[in-house]
């Protein structure tokens, strides 16, 4: 790893909270120097959905990941931490108020998924450095977004029926998909993270619907995050036994 991109995973571990806004955006202009959308060359057989919850004005952060088999998206297993951020909340930089406890999440899991799919932005952003392709470059993880609003770009309102989808379009770039994930609701905007291409992040997307406005994987990550929130289930990397789930 070099010793730039070496200093910056140390920053997120440590202190993304003293930063500024110029320092952050400093990071993430050399973050996007190791970006990598190459197609991918070995097969999914588990994807993680990541997600957070944190109130606007609180720095309490409850962050959680869910492992699902793929493409069958049965959950195996989970992990969860309390961590906290002073970080201000400005649109752009989440990835600074999230990031530090999410890398406390994926450090729990021992076998680490296939793909990590975010409920936030890839490179849906204006330096193509959402949240999944800043925590991608970071650990070197394979990873999309799914985010229910886009960063930048514009796109054309695809088709109502579930599956249709049309580009967002960033400065006449391709960085995603406006994608309709069931009939006649808002479209959700799907884009790579790191070390996949375009048309592999849809393509799992579209293999990640079910009845919900959410792919699985984040729509389970929610659920999970929310459910360690109000107490009950508890902090730690845990396996889910078949018996077991609800």
């Amino acid at each position: 790893m070099p010793d730039l991109l070496n200093q910056i995973v140390h920053t997120a571990q440590s202190n993304y909270d003293q930063l500024t806004i110029p320092e952050a955006t400093a990071i993430q202009t050399e973050l996007s120097r190791y970006l990598n959308l190459d197609p991918m060359q070995t097969p999914v057989r588990t994807i993680a959905g990541a997600d957070i919850s944190l109130s606007l004005y609180s720095e309490t952060v409850y962050a959680g990941m869910v492992i699902l088999t793929y493409p069958d998206l049965q959950p195996i297993s989970y992990s969860l931490v309390k961590s906290s951020t002073t970080f201000p909340y400005v649109p752009g930089y989440l990835a600074f108020r999230e990031i530090p406890a999410l890398l406390e999440v994926y450090e729990q899991i021992p076998v680490k998924p296939d793909v990590v799919m975010f409920d936030g932005n890839g490179i849906i952003h204006k330096k193509r450095m959402g949240i999944a392709s800043h925590f991608g470059v970071l650990t070197g993880a394979t990873t999309m977004g799914c985010a229910k609003k886009k960063l930048t770009g514009i796109y054309q309102d695809p088709a109502e029926e579930r599956g249709r989808y049309s580009w967002v379009i960033d400065k006449a770039e391709k960085i995603g998909y406006a994608l309709r994930s069931k009939d006649k609701v808002k479209p959700i905007f799907i884009s790579p993270g790191h070390k996949m291409s375009l048309e592999d992040s849809l393509a799992i997307a579209l293999k990640c619907l079910h009845k919900h406005r959410l792919p699985e994987p984040t729509r389970k990550a929610h659920e999970f995050v929310n459910l360690f929130r109000t107490g009950e289930l508890t902090a730690g990397y845990h396996e889910i036994q078949k018996s077991t789930l609800f």
